[in-house]
């Protein structure tokens, strides 16, 4: 059984993935995970989902690097391992390394991004397919 994981990466992160098909782990990832849904009982598969995205963009921003883009990859792994981010409950760590074949898409922000005065991003990411992701760098 997989897991689909949310890893934040900066733009050299991405090119090392997509020149060497894979990224060294392990890597810190965003995740539906146990705490997550016993935090929010109420939510559904889909909500989890866009709350460890979402998590994993806003991580992507604090390690962006000099680049004003977010940027997040999507894959399915068959191991994680909880990880302590204070008051973050989809936190996980992928402790193998991320293979290309296992990437699904990746969530970018398809035009340069400020914060606002409390440091939150509020543009949504964009999906590409994984045969778009090259023509990103």
């Amino acid at each position: 059984m997989s897991t689909r994981i949310y890893v934040p990466l900066n733009r050299d992160q991405l090119a090392r993935l997509v020149e060497d098909s894979r990224l060294a782990g392990p890597l810190d990832a965003h995740a539906v995970t146990d705490d997550l849904r016993s935090a929010w009982p109420e939510g559904d598969s889909e909500e989890w989902e866009y709350a460890a995205l979402s998590a994993a963009g806003d991580e992507s921003w604090q390690h962006r690097g000099g680049g004003a883009r977010r940027i997040v990859i999507a894959a399915d792994v068959t191991t994680v391992e909880a990880r302590d981010l204070a008051g973050e409950p989809t936190a996980v760590r992928a402790p193998g390394d991320l293979v290309w074949k296992h990437v699904a898409a990746a969530h970018v922000d398809t035009d340069d991004q400020t914060a606002d005065a409390d440091g939150v991003v509020v543009a949504e990411l964009a999906w590409f397919a994984t045969q778009e992701i090259a023509d990103l760098l």
